[in-house]
């Protein structure tokens, strides 16, 4: 498993989408934000949290709908679904959704507190919008790749994909930005405790509801 676990970061910083896709849309729509907003500080800085996470959302997603794909084409996912191995194909979930959380979601969080500070310059919003995000992000990338794994048998499934995951990702968002308000004000943190509750919650069952869609998919 580690050696998919690098094989996928390998593969996606070699084709430079995965990173620089969801880097160069993270900006673009960061920056392009004041100009579709005005440029009223207030305004900014109370939309912040609500744009940062949206935006986080869908690039997020970007790329999903080829999580499974590698492992189509070279034949070891066939391999591991006719092994009917269910713990190693939950467990091989896991490990990609990591993998692409780390090259596609992780660089969107290390930019993150300076983009921020292209919204508002109130530098501990910006901080806590980071931390929220570095919470909750591994929570969608869960949820997509059951999305993923539903849609991995479709050529084109990335609208699809995004049809299946906006539903379910809905109270991490709301949560996200509820947990990035308190820690920016210094409040009770009940909704970060809750937001990182869904990520372990998604974390152990978006990789066993993927590796039930995929043999549910390959039969």
């Amino acid at each position: 498993m580690k050696n998919l676990f690098f094989r996928d970061i390998k593969a996606a910083v070699k084709a430079g989408g995965a990173i620089s896709i969801s880097l160069l849309f993270f900006l673009s729509v960061i920056v392009l934000s004041p100009f579709a907003l005005g440029a009223e500080k207030a305004l900014l800085a109370r939309a912040a949290p609500g744009l940062l996470w949206f935006f986080a959302l869908l690039a997020v997603l970007l790329g999903l709908d080829r999580l499974f794909q590698i492992d189509k084409e070279d034949g070891s996912l066939d391999i591991m679904l006719a092994a009917g191995d269910f713990s190693s194909l939950a467990v091989m979930v896991w490990v990609k959704a990591a993998a692409h959380w780390v090259s596609a979601v992780l660089p969107l969080i290390i930019a993150a507190p300076v983009l921020a500070l292209l919204l508002s310059p109130d530098w501990r919003q910006a901080l806590a919008l980071t931390a929220s995000l570095a919470c909750g992000t591994p929570a969608i990338t869960f949820i997509g790749a059951l999305g993923a794994a539903l849609t991995a048998a479709l050529p084109r499934g990335g609208v699809l994909l995004a049809v299946l995951v906006l539903p379910l990702v809905i109270p991490v968002i709301i949560f996200g930005i509820a947990a990035a308000a308190a820690l920016a004000a210094g409040a009770a943190l009940q909704p970060l405790y809750f937001l990182l509750a869904l990520t372990l919650f998604f974390g152990l069952v978006g990789p066993a509801a993927a590796a039930l869609a995929l043999k549910f998919t390959a039969e």
